[in-house]
């Protein structure tokens, strides 16, 4: 949103004054953040539902000028997750058309984009990330030979999302030592990704509840018949579980493990990838 060195200023003060001013200020922008963030993704979302064309695409390519270069990483991952399409998005910087660009699992996107380097001005990324700036002229030639690739090259079982599961765990067994055992095996990225754990027939501790501007997540206390283990977790965008929660029946979930303090108080937090219903 603004300079990097606004952020290391703060990190590196030893004025308490000027750090306070500082992470004001930060905090300000993070709130400009994800109000962009939002109103970016509702504008790429209206252009491709409006357009019949997306839905016979194996790819998403989307661009618009005025759109804020900060924060289209964000939206092409948004993008990704919810057509589960290779996805790039476009705006404009310094007179060319820029933008990030984000996959799904298997599919290597910078070996597609490689294909089209001719139209490119510049490129660099990984199997699923990347970025890319290309003269705005270029924009309809690229998106049509990048759709090209993607269509004769992603495989079937590539279209929709599959989560692999690593274990099984009950609630009873995520202790302070099995997480710090798993912390380990990191860092975790790509070709090292963080182990999916699944947990059966978990219900609402009773304090489970709605959260985001929108109450769009779900912020979770769980418990499961092994023990009195309370767990919390975040399931970013799947509020249309809530009422299945709140009428006490079970769910199954798949997750990672992450830390999260908060007001000095470190803990083990359950970072749900899906959830599935199950009926009483």
């Amino acid at each position: 949103m603004k300079l990097a060195t606004e952020a290391v200023e703060l990190l590196v003060s030893r004025d308490y004054a000027f750090a306070y001013q500082r992470s004001s200020t930060i905090n300000v922008y993070n709130n400009d953040r994800k109000d962009l963030d939002k109103n970016i993704t509702d504008e790429a979302l209206s252009l491709i539902q409006s357009d019949e064309c997306y839905s016979n695409r194996k790819s998403i390519v989307v661009y618009k000028p005025d759109w804020h270069k900060g924060v289209i990483g964000i939206v092409a991952s948004r993008l990704s997750e919810e057509f589960y399409k290779p996805t790039i998005v476009l705006t404009k910087s310094n007179g060319f058309a820029s933008g990030s660009a984000r996959s799904v699992s298997g599919f290597d996107l910078y070996k597609a984009i490689e294909t089209c380097r001719d139209l490119l001005e510049n490129f660099g990324g990984h199997m699923y990330a990347a970025g890319l700036t290309m003269k705005e002229e270029n924009v309809d030639e690229f998106t049509r030979r990048f759709e090209e690739y993607v269509a004769e090259n992603i495989l079937e079982e590539q279209t929709y999302p599959q989560i692999d599961i690593d274990s099984v765990l009950e609630f009873k067994d995520i202790t302070p030592k099995f997480f710090r055992v798993l912390k380990q095996f990191g860092p975790f990225g790509p070709g090292n990704m963080k182990p999916v754990f699944e947990s059966k027939n978990v219900y609402d501790y009773g304090s489970s509840r709605l959260v985001g501007k929108e109450q769009e997540h779900l912020k979770l206390e769980l418990i499961d018949s092994s023990s009195e283990n309370v767990m919390s977790g975040i399931a970013f965008r799947m509020y249309e579980y809530n009422d299945h929660l709140k009428a006490l029946n079970p769910l199954d979930i798949c997750y990672t493990l992450e830390e999260n303090t908060f007001n000095g108080n470190t803990n083990i937090q359950l970072m749900i990838r899906d959830i599935r219903k199950v009926e009483k």
